[in-house]
């Protein structure tokens, strides 16, 4: 079992993170999806120990163990990220980042190319604020975008009465009745049939909710904004991975974003959503990445 770590960042705040697969291994940060947290990196474990490869996976401040900071935004992340990698004596390092975790990767190797040998975008994130049809989004991501624009005091006290409920862990024996209430690509739920790949994607996202509301919502107010770059600056090698089941970001939405990245190789997967991307092809994710 993975043991949290601290790091100081100053302020008396800190900085929370696990490690995963081979502690002597080639350096890989990962960057947890929304809402999710620095466990989620247990998907990771068993493909990464046997490729030789270190995971380290941090949570986001005021994500369950790391600490608050009010209004941060993206272009704050690289800062931290040097912090976390020079406290561990880390020079160069590979970024994976899934779903939500895709800007924090794009920023970081935009501002640190000389450390970021490489990252790897698996069911990424788009930017929100330019995007002109919504259509290619999870339905939930529209309506909670749109209550952020026009009532976001009312938004934001959703999120705090939803907390308990999603704080809970759900019984074993209730594990099917949650997937099919959360109407998953047929590839997404069975994959997540898969006891461990479960805990890693559900616990995740309840030690988050388990923190702070307030931490999920300023996580989420990122993805509302400008990310305060153009892509067209993330100019080290992109690996991005997209299933063509994906839901919560369609296909096309990700051609739009390798299309402006200048050295971006992709792989669209067929058969794969946004869960069994990650979950299925994580070996083949991390083994392509540190070939770069």
């Amino acid at each position: 079992m993975a043991e949290r770590k601290l790091v100081q960042l100053g302020n008396e705040h800190v900085l929370a993170f696990e490690e995963y697969g081979d502690e002597k291994g080639v350096p890989v940060i990962f960057c947890h999806g929304w809402p999710s947290s620095r466990t989620m990196a247990q998907l990771t474990h068993e493909p990464a120990r046997d490729l030789g490869i270190r995971i380290i996976s941090p949570d986001r401040p005021g994500i369950s163990g790391s600490s608050f900071q009010p209004n941060r935004k993206l272009l704050d992340w690289p800062a931290v990220v040097q912090r976390l990698a020079d406290d561990l004596g880390i020079g160069e390092f590979r970024m994976l980042a899934i779903s939500g975790g895709a800007p924090y990767a794009y920023v970081t190797a935009r501002a640190m190319p000389e450390r970021v040998l490489a990252i790897a975008i698996v069911s990424g994130a788009i930017s929100l604020v330019d995007l002109a049809d919504r259509k290619g989004l999870l339905p939930l991501y529209r309506w909670m975008l749109a209550l952020y624009r026009t009532r976001p005091q009312l938004l934001r006290r959703l999120f705090q009465l939803a907390r308990p409920v999603l704080s809970l862990r759900p019984p074993v024996r209730l594990r099917p009745l949650v997937l099919k209430m959360l109407m998953l690509q047929a590839c997404d739920a069975e994959s997540l049939r898969d006891s461990a790949a479960f805990e890693a994607v559900f616990e995740s996202q309840r030690r988050a909710w388990r923190g702070s509301a307030e931490g999920v919502i300023a996580d989420a107010q990122i993805y509302a904004q400008s990310w305060g770059f153009p892509l067209e600056e993330v100019r080290v090698p992109v690996r991005l991975w997209h299933g063509k089941q994906d839901r919560a970001f369609a296909v096309r939405l990700a051609e739009e974003i390798a299309a402006r990245l200048p050295n971006c190789k992709t792989r669209y997967v067929e058969g794969a959503g946004h869960y069994s991307l990650p979950i299925r092809y994580a070996g083949e994710i991390l083994e392509d990445l540190i070939s770069v």
